[in-house]
C-alpha cells in the first residue's frame, strides 16, 4: 500500500504526459532547430486529445475510448555544433470507457492466483499503452471479453523523454510511460502501470520536403528515415508483459500546412512468461498527420495498426487499430 501511494505521490509531483506532442506530429531525425552552445529553450505545452482501440483479431472485437489533456513542457539546451538536449514532461487525466489503455500483447491469462496476492484468474485482460508516440499506443486483449464501452473512472497517464540529438538528422532518446489506475474495476487492477523505452531515429535527409513549394516526388528521398524503437511493459500489479522492438522505414513530408509521416516495419514480441507464449514477429505501422492552425496551434492525428500471425489462447490472428486525434498549443 505504502509503495503504490508512493508511486501516485511521484507521478503527480512530476510534469508528465502520455504522448509527447512533437511524436504526434510526425517529426523525425534531429530536435529541431538547433541551438547555440549554451542557449536554452523553454515551451510551455498543453494537449488536449481522444482515442480509441478496436482489437478485431479478438473474440467479441473489444474496444475501449479514452479523452483526455495534459500539461507540460520542453526544456531544450545548446550543446554546440548542432547538438542539442532536451527533456519533454507533462502529466494529465484519462477518462477511460471499457478498460484501461495498456501495453501490447497482453493476453487474458487464467490460473494465476499466486501472482502478488490478486486472483488473476479473471483480473487480467491485455492492457497496452502509446505513445507515441506514444507515441505509445497498440493494444492486445484476452479472448471472451465483450462490448462493454461503458464510462468506467478517470485514470492519470504520464510521458517523461530524454532525447539527444548530436545533429539535425540524427536523435535517440529514452522514455518513461507512467499511467495510474485510479480503482479496482472489471480487469483493471489499481495501482501503477509502467512502460521504459529507447528509440533511435536517423533521416537520411533534411526532412523539408514540401510539395506545396514546388518539390517533386524524386525529392522525398530527403524525407526517409529508419528508426529502432525498443519497450518494456509492466501491469499495475508488477506484472512484466513483455518487450518488443520495432525496426522501422519511414517517410515524411509536407504540403504546405500538413504535415504527414508513414512508417512500418516488424515487430519482434516476447511475452512475459505468464502467458505460456512463444515469441513471434508482428507487424506495425503508423500514419500520423498534423495540421498548423497557427504558429502556436496543431492539430493531430494517428492510425497504429499491427497485425499478427499467430492465433494463441488469449491472442488472436488478424489486425488492431488505435486511433488518436487532439490539438496541441505551445506557449
Amino acid at each position: 500500500m505504502f509503495r503504490s501511494r508512493l508511486a501516485l505521490l511521484a507521478l503527480l509531483l512530476s510534469p508528465f504526459a502520455s504522448i509527447s506532442p512533437a511524436e504526434a506530429h510526425g517529426s523525425h531525425g534531429g530536435s529541431g532547430e538547433a541551438l547555440e552552445a549554451g542557449e536554452f529553450d523553454f515551451s510551455p505545452l498543453v494537449v488536449i486529445e481522444g482515442g480509441g482501440g478496436f482489437d478485431i483479431n479478438l473474440e467479441d472485437s473489444p474496444k475501449h475510448y479514452s479523452l483526455g489533456g495534459s500539461l507540460g513542457g520542453v526544456f531544450t539546451w545548446g550543446l554546440g555544433n548542432g547538438a542539442n538536449l532536451s527533456i519533454e514532461a507533462s502529466i494529465g487525466p484519462s477518462l477511460v470507457w471499457g478498460e484501461a489503455e495498456h501495453f501490447y500483447g497482453k493476453v487474458h491469462a487464467h490460473d494465476h492466483d499466486d501472482h502478488d496476492d490478486h486472483d488473476h484468474e479473471d483480473d487480467h485482460d491485455d492492457h497496452a499503452h502509446d505513445h507515441d508516440d506514444h507515441d505509445d499506443h497498440d493494444h492486445g486483449h484476452g479472448h471472451g471479453h465483450g462490448h462493454d464501452t461503458d464510462y468506467k473512472r478517470t485514470d492519470i497517464r504520464g510521458f517523461l523523454q530524454i532525447k539527444y540529438a548530436p545533429n539535425d538528422r540524427l536523435d535517440f532518446a529514452i522514455s518513461w510511460l507512467p499511467y495510474y489506475v485510479t480503482k479496482d474495476q472489471g480487469d483493471d487492477i489499481k495501482g501503477l502501470k509502467n512502460e521504459l523505452g529507447a528509440k533511435m531515429t536517423w533521416a537520411f535527409g533534411d526532412g523539408d520536403v514540401d510539395f506545396a513549394l514546388g518539390d517533386s516526388f524524386s525529392d522525398l528521398v530527403d524525407g526517409i528515415f529508419v528508426s529502432l524503437d525498443h519497450r518494456q511493459g509492466w501491469e499495475s500489479d508488477g506484472m512484466w508483459v513483455g518487450n518488443y522492438t520495432d525496426p522501422r522505414l519511414g517517410i515524411g513530408f509536407k504540403y504546405d500546412k500538413l504535415n504527414v509521416r508513414l512508417d512500418g516495419g516488424p515487430r519482434l514480441y516476447v511475452p512475459g512468461s505468464y502467458s505460456g507464449l512463444d515469441q513471434r514477429t508482428d507487424f506495425a505501422a503508423e500514419l500520423s498527420l498534423s495540421y498548423e492552425l497557427s504558429e502556436k496551434t496543431e492539430l493531430f492525428a494517428q492510425w497504429q495498426q499491427t497485425h499478427s500471425w499467430e492465433d494463441a489462447p488469449g491472442w488472436g490472428e488478424g489486425w488492431q487499430h488505435h486511433i488518436h486525434t487532439g490539438v496541441s498549443f505551445s506557449f
